[in-house]
């Protein structure tokens, strides 16, 4: 398997756009990957954008991002009051969440939805994220969920058993109104990174996985 790392050479420092639907999809998606950049890469600002809450998930959030972002030198977290399961009937607010982002912001990475997910907000996010950047290096992570609309994905992050349980640590520990919920506990979201390292061969056993459309070499 093809190994690469990220390469800006001609920037002092890495900007990262972080997009999620709901208050813990950016975690649960991205979680492991967030924490490896900022241990391991010059990461000047992060981005961090959430579309829908209600105001215990909000508390939720913002606390969790913080936990992920304690590394980081700067970092701006946004958490909007979208109506979660609803967000493609605020289509025009939405657009112009992203046309505003897109004056403000410069990322060089962006962490969106996958395409093919079959969760409608997630599908609209990923949707806007294509219209809205051109030139970016986006990666889609993936959502464990009822659909079961889990792909292939062909972009690879292995990480450690300390990241893998910080991760956890963090989801778990952040977002208490979800814990009864059947996706979200320790055994799930740590099979997923079992999953995906077996199938890059990570010498850890974990990864993150993503999906990437296009790419520049």
């Amino acid at each position: 398997m093809l190994k690469s790392a990220l390469a800006f050479s001609k920037k002092s420092s890495l900007s990262l756009l972080l997009l999620g639907a709901h208050c813990d999809d950016i975690e649960i998606g991205s979680g492991g990957t967030i924490l490896r950049l900022l241990q391991e890469y010059n990461v000047g600002h992060i981005k961090w954008v959430v579309f829908t809450s209600n105001e215990d998930r909000k508390k939720e959030a913002l606390a969790s991002a913080k936990r992920f972002l304690e590394d980081a030198v700067e970092f701006d977290i946004e958490v909007h009051d979208f109506k979660d399961g609803y967000l493609p009937a605020s289509w025009t607010s939405v657009k112009d969440a992203f046309e505003k982002i897109k004056n403000s912001y410069k990322p060089d990475v962006i962490f969106t939805h996958y395409r093919n997910d079959l969760h409608q907000d997630h599908r609209l996010i990923n949707e806007f994220t294509w219209n809205t950047f051109r030139h970016h290096l986006i990666l889609e992570y993936e959502i464990p969920k009822y659909d079961g609309d889990l792909g292939n994905p062909n972009v690879f992050i292995p990480m450690d058993k300390k990241t893998v349980k910080r991760k956890n640590e963090i989801i778990l520990s952040s977002f208490k109104s979800q814990l009864k919920k059947q996706w979200l506990d320790e055994q799930l979201l740590t099979s997923m990174l079992r999953l995906r390292g077996m199938e890059c061969a990570s010498d850890s056993h974990y990864a993150e996985a993503f999906y990437c459309r296009k790419m520049t070499l």
